[in-house]
């Protein structure tokens, strides 16, 4: 029982650390001035300004409550240890033990947050994977890849919307985009930026020979400021076309999928996953300016190492992470040096150690 009050303090001081970190005074503050605004009889007259609004005391609301649930937790678990200790009700310390590892795991996700402190890290983001050296292999783990993020996000509980797709002519994709949304969406995927390597014994081989296969991983915010980028028509060129499928055959009976053009930058986007011609020519809008604002950023601050990495090729000797899909299953991290035997969790979205690791590498600055 000794250990456990010593382990339960322990618990109190970092959670008092954590608070001073994670600013939750300065939250509540900022959500109750929020809230005020809010109850203002004019308040929805600019709908954009409010839904912003709304959206930010959502999210405030929610790291609240989970701090105030902790709190709570923590202090009526002191409160029924003192009482047990008190009354040498030995036989609960099993129970204790259970509440306290419950409460430990809870304080931890919390500090995970803690890493996620850079200044793009709660937005949401946009994710692309393009096929690299492999030929078929390389587009079949390219959408191998694709399954793993789209996993993720499931299990994260975060909205993934598919943007843009290519096929390949036999199996696979050759590139796709998808925007990721939800509390620190790009905190989170930024660690998988960069050349993923598989080696496996190759499906499409008659002779079953193992092949290396890479795909490119490219992870980029989805800054809202992107919204007040101006673009001109002139410098602006729309191409339609009808949306494909697996072998690049029609999947539409009309040209709704759209191809975007900024002359000016030579900057290409495009997306056939809707239906409507006009969503898609709003949907690679926002791209197009969510790039641009992108570049503006990288050359008025040089921030395009922070961002996005250095331009690589997904080619040998580039990899930031390895998949071994034969013999001694593996998956090895490069950066990080974290690995796992367990292969086909990774794939299915169990990504998480591996974003931890990342984050804790990047904080040690060891690049």
């Amino acid at each position: 029982m000794e250990n456990l009050l010593k382990k339960t303090e322990d618990l109190r001081e970092r959670s008092q650390k954590l608070r001073r970190l994670l600013d939750i005074d300065g939250k509540l503050s900022e959500l109750h001035d929020k809230q005020r605004l809010m109850a203002e009889p004019d308040f929805w007259q600019d709908q954009a300004s409010a839904i912003k609004v709304s959206q930010a005391v959502e999210g405030l609301l929610s790291a609240v409550k989970t701090w105030q649930d902790l709190e709570r937790d923590l202090r009526e678990s002191e409160e029924f240890l003192a009482l047990a200790n008190k009354e040498g009700e030995a036989d609960l310390e099993a129970e204790l033990e259970k509440k306290y590892e419950a409460l430990e795991k809870c304080l931890t996700d919390l500090e995970f947050l803690t890493l996620l402190s850079g200044p793009y890290d709660k937005e949401d983001a946009i994710l692309s994977i393009h096929a690299g050296t492999g030929g078929v292999d390389a587009q079949d783990w390219a959408q191998m890849l694709e399954r793993m993020y789209l996993r993720w996000a499931e299990k994260k509980g975060l909205k993934a919307e598919i943007l843009d797709r290519n096929y390949g002519n036999e199996a696979g994709i050759k590139n796709m985009i998808m925007r990721v949304g939800g509390p620190y969406a790009y905190g989170y995927l930024q660690s998988e930026n960069g050349v993923h390597r598989l080696l496996r014994v190759s499906p499409f081989d008659a002779e079953n020979l193992r092949h290396t296969s890479f795909a490119l991983v490219e992870v980029m915010p989805d800054l809202p400021e992107a919204d007040n980028i101006i673009v001109k028509e002139e410098d602006l060129k729309w191409d339609v076309f009808r949306s494909s499928g697996p072998g690049g055959q029609s999947v539409n009976t009309t040209d709704s999928a759209v191809r975007l053009t900024h002359r000016p930058t030579g900057i290409v986007v495009s997306c056939q996953t809707e239906r409507s011609q006009h969503q898609n020519r709003e949907i690679v809008l926002r791209l197009l300016k969510s790039k641009l604002y992108r570049l503006a950023l990288e050359e008025r601050t040089a921030t395009e190492r922070e961002l996005k990495g250095e331009v690589q090729k997904a080619e040998w000797g580039k990899q930031i992470r390895s998949y071994f899909l034969y013999g001694n299953r593996l998956v090895k991290d490069h950066r990080s040096d974290h690995e796992t035997s367990d292969v086909d969790s990774i794939l299915d979205g169990e990504l998480l150690p591996f974003m931890e690791a990342y984050l804790r590498w990047r904080l040690s600055g060891k690049k």
